[in-house]
Formats: structure tokens, C-alpha cells, sequence
């Protein structure tokens, strides 16, 4: 729109008005996001939520095999296994394992994973090796240990051509090693691929907050604890958390192909327990039980786990 505007000697000028403002756009919800998460969602609830629910329907029940008839235990089960010596052995070598597997294969990580964010001579070839444990199938890590730790394995071979035979042991049948065994298969088998995560996390920290600290008379160590650790706190925790879940309910393969929970009881862990209730014992019922307090426990245990790994500021 044009206007009339009077100029100094009198005569008039157009003048062009401001542009008129658009229309308002009104903005509509977008749903493509949504039905594009339905097959998700439904593969989620159908195969985890369901699954999980089943746990604690059978472990309401009194189920002695898989074609056997069924019929409601209601909390029978619950006494069942609390009066169970088995069960408590299970709860005491489970403990033992993730309080000294988690703590020392997290702490080896971080400090492998910041030496190889430094960027040291071949260090991508020293990531490729730490990898070579995850890419072995559980079968074959096995094997491995057995090997290694057999009567006549190599451990014992070393031992005797140093003249420390008197050490030897049959390792893995031996109640007072056999656990510890296994937990050093559980250290070695995730240090490799976690110090690989904490070096891919520590390589996106800025240089220059190691470079400041070490201006300030600050050595690798209090580096690497002091400044390093803080900004990838939050980090350390999910990969905590994922390793201690790995530990607490993958343990089992590594006690069926290696100790069958034995000698005796002392390598049992809660979920070979479970295991072998379910497909030796076919005890459906004393199993899920046990299923559901391996669940309580991971729940706990990631909960205090996210509580201790959260950022300070």
C-alpha cells in the first residue's frame, strides 16, 4: 500500500507502507514419530514386559516339569528357597564375584582405556587387540581356561619349569579356587572391550584440560583421576552398570562349561541356580523364584550403581 507525504518545499511524495505482517502458521502436531515406534513398542512389550511378568506367575506355582501338571504354590516356593543351604551358597559366591570382578575390571579399563586415548605408538593396533577377547565365542574362552588351568594345563606346566611345582593344583576342581577361576575368566573376557569404550569416550575430552593440568605440576595419574575421570563420571556409570548386569546373569555359561557349579556348591552362582533348577532339577517353580530375586538384585544394584556414578555438577 502507497501513501501521500508532504516534503519541505510542499510537494507531495509517495511513500511505500511496511509490509503487512505474514498470517500466523499454525503448527500440527507431527504422529510420524509415534507409528514408527508402534513396532517397537509392541516387539518390546510382547517379548521383554511379557517374559518378565511370566517370571513371577510361575514362580507362584508348583511346576515339576515342562509336561507335568501344574498347581498354585502360592509363597511356598519363597520358603522352599530361603531354607535351601544351596541357595545361600549361591548368594555368598555371587557376591564374591561381582564385588571383586566389577570394582577391578572397571578400574583396569579406565586406566587402559586412558592410556590408549593418548594416542601412543600403535595405538590402533592396541585397540584391535583388546577387542580379540569379545570376538572369541564363550565355547572357545572356555576352552582356553581349560586349557590353561587343567591338572596337566599350561599353569601348572609353568609352575614345575620354574621349580614352584609344589604350587600346582587342579584349579578348576578345587573348592577353594574353583570361583576365583571364574571370575578371572569374567576380568579377562570384558576388560579388553570396556577399556576400548572409556578410550572412545576419554578421546572426545577436550586436550586442553589435560594439557592445563599438567601445566599446574599435575602427573599422568592425577590426571587421569582428577580431571579426566570427573568429566566422563557419568560414563563410567552406564558402562558399571552394564557389566555388572553382564556379570550377574551371564555368569552362568562360563560355571556350566567350566565347573558345573561344583566342587560341590562352591562355584554355584544364582543364575546357574537357575539353570539348573529349570532344565536338571525341572523344579519350574524354584527356579523363577530365584529368577525373581536375581531381578530384585540387578534392580538394586543398578539404581545404587546410577546413584554413586552421577555427576557432581
Amino acid at each position: 500500500m502507497t501513501t501521500l507525504t508532504t516534503t519541505p518545499d510542499g510537494s507531495a511524495a509517495p511513500r511505500s507502507a511496511p509490509p503487512a505482517s505474514p498470517a500466523p502458521v499454525s503448527r500440527r502436531p507431527r504422529q510420524g514419530g509415534t507409528v514408527l515406534a508402534v513396532p517397537a513398542l509392541v516387539w518390546y512389550l510382547v517379548f521383554m514386559v511379557g517374559p518378565l511378568l511370566a517370571i513371577f506367575v510361575i514362580a507362584a506355582l508348583h511346576w515339576p516339569g515342562m509336561l507335568q501338571p501344574v498347581s498354585f504354590a502360592g509363597l511356598d516356593n519363597v520358603r522352599v528357597v530361603l531354607d535351601d543351604p544351596v541357595f545361600w551358597d549361591a548368594v555368598r559366591n555371587t557376591a564374591v564375584q561381582l564385588a571383586v570382578a566389577v570394582p577391578v575390571m572397571i578400574v583396569c579399563a579406565f586406566m587402559l582405556g586412558y592410556y590408549v586415548a593418548q594416542r601412543p605408538p600403535g595405538h590402533r593396533v592396541i585397540r584391535y587387540l583388546l577387542f580379540i577377547p569379545g570376538l572369541i565365542s564363550t565355547p572357545a574362552k572356555a576352552m582356553v581356561f581349560y586349557a590353561a588351568l587343567s591338572p596337566d594345563g599350561l599353569l601348572n606346566g609353568g609352575l614345575e619349569s620354574v621349580g614352584l611345582g609344589s604350587l600346582a593344583d587342579a584349579w578348576l576342581a578345587s573348592p577353594s579356587t574353583a570361583l576365583a577361576c571364574l571370575i578371572a575368566l569374567d576380568i579377562w573376557a570384558g576388560i579388553g572391550f570396556t577399556a576400548v569404550l572409556f578410550a572412545a569416550r576419554l578421546g572426545s575430552v577436550p586436550d586442553e584440560l589435560g594439557e592445563a593440568a599438567q601445566l599446574d605440576g599435575a602427573g599422568h595419574w592425577r590426571t587421569m583421576w582428577s580431571v579426566h575421570f570427573p568429566v566422563i563420571r557419568d560414563y563410567v556409570g552406564v558402562v558399571t552398570m552394564l557389566q555388572f548386569l553382564w556379570t550377574l546373569f551371564g555368569s552362568a555359561q562360563h560355571v556350566l562349561l567350566l565347573t558345573q557349579g561344583g566342587p560341590g556348591t562352591s562355584s554355584t552362582t544364582l543364575s546357574f541356580l537357575v539353570y539348573q533348577k529349570a532344565f536338571i532339577a525341572a523344579d519350574l517353580g524354584y527356579s523363577q523364584t530365584v529368577g525373581v530375586i536375581l531381578f530384585l538384585v540387578g534392580l538394586v544394584g543398578l539404581l545404587t550403581i546410577r546413584r554413586v556414578f552421577r555427576q557432581n555438577y
